[in-house]
């Protein structure tokens, strides 16, 4: 049996680092193959790392709560099938510099740093994502936690770049940045209200958990970075109901999964974003990125009553029965806590179905870097006018709203409800002799 370290694996194109929540095996446990390891915490996901080899745990290198970064060893195996055998010395060159001094010149840089610094310094009391680079200048620089977490990040949902905390650096010197003892001041992007909550006998506190803490930061987040603006229409979407009743009990009995309204609001928005392109875009300070890929985002409801948005990639290349498979894939993974963190990286757009809920209309909030999200209401059953070769008649029809919440600072009112617009257009124009 070989001696081999398990690493903490790259699980998405922008996780750099994870947070240890538990191990799920101890020390001395028998492993097999692909068997979960331990579960770990993201930006933007809660998932299971599985073992890399079959065998048996010797040693745990990260303990629960520790925030590792992708590649560091986290454990060690001793493992059944061939493996690497892990060296008795670290290679000269895979040291870094700190490894490289001398027991002295450690001891030196130690205590350069006092106590008090180190302890400003924790970015395990944050729940913000930093970079390396942004942390090295905080650190040399010595921006304490509370100071970095007043910055105003303009890069990808919100975050802190090189650019935004060297403006810091500079602001501070000359006076004029916002000191960290002046809470009220840094509440516009904070959770922190202006005025403390008033308990009473009798009411009970609730501690919000990992997930409702980044849902709350990301939502103030976008509505500080983004002037929000919503237009309405309401569509008849009889034509959609009738079809759905046509082809269910096939679609049930072909693909042993239900066929839900979603798939079809999802490719009329992805048919009527590429005819607007311009509204599947993302800011960049003074620059508009307008993506290649149109990625569909859908908003899930949790049991735990959280908000989670997977992503349907390249949504406009896929028919309604891809799109239905997708749908209900990525809903169950999500309920089940089975997302990977690829699952949520990469949306354009997103919608949100408030419907589910008996809504009829809703005017949610844009999921940053994105411009814009449309919300879908109920559909129920109205009197409507319709036009026949006789004249007007009155007749019962499938009716629903549908709103489009957009980034005013680069999609005008005039885009944005083209955009909603076009989508109820593909809906009422839907066509009921296809097949699924």
């Amino acid at each position: 049996m070989a001696l081999v370290e398990v690493i903490m694996p790259k699980m998405g194109e922008s996780i750099v680092e994870a947070t240890i929540l538990s191990w799920l095996k101890k020390p001395g446990d028998k492993i097999e193959l692909e068997e979960s390891l331990l579960e770990v915490a993201t930006d933007k996901v809660d998932t299971e790392i599985p073992s890399p080899h079959a065998g048996v745990l010797k040693e745990i290198l990260a303990k629960d709560g520790e925030l590792i970064k992708v590649g560091a060893p986290i454990a060690i195996l001793e493992a059944e099938a061939e493996a690497v055998i892990l060296p008795s010395e670290p290679d000269a060159k895979s040291k870094s510099g700190n490894d490289n001094l001398t027991t002295h010149e450690k001891d030196k840089t130690i205590n350069q740093t006092n106590g008090q610094d180190l302890a400003v310094m924790d970015f395990k009391s944050t729940s913000k994502f930093y970079s390396p680079l942004v942390k090295n200048i905080a650190k040399e620089e010595r921006i304490t936690v509370a100071e970095l977490e007043t910055i105003t990040g303009s890069g990808a949902e919100g975050r802190v770049t090189k650019k935004d905390i060297l403006q810091f650096v500079t602001d501070r010197n000359q006076g004029s940045t916002i000191q960290a003892d002046q809470p009220a001041k840094r509440s516009a992007g904070s959770v922190t209200p202006l005025v403390s909550a008033s308990i009473q006998a009798g009411d009970e506190i609730i501690q919000m958990d990992r997930m409702r803490k980044m849902i709350a930061e990301r939502m103030v987040d976008s509505k500080r970075i983004a002037p929000h603006v919503t237009s309405f229409v309401e569509a008849d979407v009889s034509n959609i109901v009738s079809w759905r009743n046509k082809v269910k009990n096939e679609f049930q009995k072909r693909e042993g999964d239900a066929l839900t309204f979603t798939p079809i609001f999802v490719e009329a928005v992805a048919l009527s974003i590429r005819d607007y392109p311009m509204v599947n875009i993302q800011v960049d300070g003074d620059k508009i990125i307008r993506k290649k890929d149109i990625n569909i985002g859908i908003a899930v409801a949790l049991p735990s009553g959280n908000l989670i948005v997977p992503v349907i990639r390249n949504a406009d290349q896929l028919n309604i029965g891809g799109l239905a498979k997708m749908v209900n894939d990525l809903v169950k993974r999500a309920r089940n806590n089975k997302l990977k963190p690829d699952d949520l990286a990469g949306g354009t757009f997103t919608i949100s179905n408030v419907g589910t809920f008996g809504n009829v209309m809703g005017t949610p909030i844009i999921m940053q870097p994105q411009v814009g999200i449309i919300a879908i209401g109920a559909i129920q059953k109205k009197p409507s006018v319709i036009e026949t070769p006789q004249g007007d008649a009155i007749a019962i029809r499938h009716k629903m709203f549908l709103s489009h919440s957009y980034d005013h600072r680069v999609v005008d009112g005039a885009l944005g409800g083209s955009l909603i617009r076009r989508v109820a257009d593909y809906l009422e124009k839907f066509d009921v002799s296809r097949g699924i």
